[in-house]
């Protein structure tokens, strides 16, 4: 459904996107519950006075629906439009957690509708008592330095969206594409990942993943760099290294399958309490990343990740 949603906005772009255009500036936005929620939309053309307004929330996991027509007077407690000539703002007062999503502006034009870029919202704070964050990295390869490397940033156990974001040697870079995994007990795994050239992972530059949960400022922090392979004098550590990371692994998925899926153990889920920090938590894994392989609606990946773990 994402997929077909993608390819919607994709082609109302393609096909009326050269006569308007919508924006939305904030990419994201944090709110506390209860209050009221702005989300402002920017139009190249004239918007008649927001008669053609569309706006349309996606729910992680679910398909987008529309909440709002601004030429309807329903729901006028809960949802407003405000209009100027080249641009339109939703309000949404009283918001609660279930609201957190992707909200897109959408403009109907000759019986098409042509979408705004979305602004994600997040409503209160996100983090549990059973969150964490790690990165994914890919394994050494000697002397490889051509092709794509793949990094990802897992964040488990969050009950809303959270803002990722990645920085190399402290220059943001583009946002990451992010997949989502709901457990039995609403929470969800976020996996957001970038590809960067190979030459660059490889030059020794640092590598950052920061995660948002709230509107405080603070955040979590995971940072890694490009490691060589191994030496050969120490090649008689791998053994040991492959042993225990196979045991890790083995731990990891366990724990996973007893959070999201306890009945198939027979166990109630239960729930770890690591301490709320703003302090780089976890460490790093080093995987064979392969997101290129999944399917294309996103929801499964072919390979698991093999690898050691060392602390960051």
């Amino acid at each position: 459904m994402n997929m077909i949603f993608a390819e919607y906005l994709l082609l109302s772009s393609l096909v009326l996107g050269v006569q308007l255009f919508l924006h939305q500036t904030q990419r994201i936005q944090f709110v506390e519950v209860s209050d009221t929620a702005k989300i402002h939309c920017s139009s190249t053309e004239n918007l008649e006075g927001g008669s053609s307004m569309f706006w349309y929330l996606r729910r992680e996991g679910e398909k987008p629906t529309c909440i709002k027509r601004c030429l309807d007077d329903q729901n006028v407690s809960k949802f407003a439009c405000k209009h100027e000539t080249h641009s339109s703002t939703l309000e949404i007062r009283n918001i609660q957690k279930t609201e957190s999503g992707i909200y897109y502006c959408a403009f109907e034009y000759s019986s098409y509708l042509i979408f705004g870029n979305g602004t994600t919202l997040i409503i209160g704070d996100s983090y549990t008592k059973s969150s964490w964050v790690m990165l994914l990295v890919p394994f050494p390869h000697g002397s490889q330095v051509t092709g794509t490397a793949n990094l990802a940033c897992v964040i488990h156990g969050v009950s809303s969206p959270v803002h990722v974001s990645w920085s190399v040697s402290g220059e943001l870079q583009e946002q990451g594409l992010t997949r989502s995994l709901k457990a039995k007990d609403g929470s969800l795994t976020l996996i957001n990942h970038i590809s960067v050239p190979m030459d660059t992972w490889t030059s020794g530059k640092n590598f950052t993943c920061e995660v948002k949960f709230n509107s405080s400022g603070n955040s979590v922090k995971t940072s890694t760099r490009y490691s060589a392979a191994p030496a050969r004098e120490c090649s008689h550590y791998i053994v040991p290294l492959a042993a225990g990371a196979g045991l890790l692994l083995l731990v990891v998925s366990l724990s996973l399958i007893w959070t999201l899926c306890p009945s198939t153990l027979g166990f109630q889920p239960r729930v770890s309490a690591p301490p709320a920090s703003v302090e780089p938590q976890g460490g790093i894994l080093y995987a064979h990343l392969d997101f290129d392989s999944r399917n294309r609606d996103g929801r499964t990946m072919q390979r698991s990740a093999r690898g050691k773990h060392v602390k960051a």
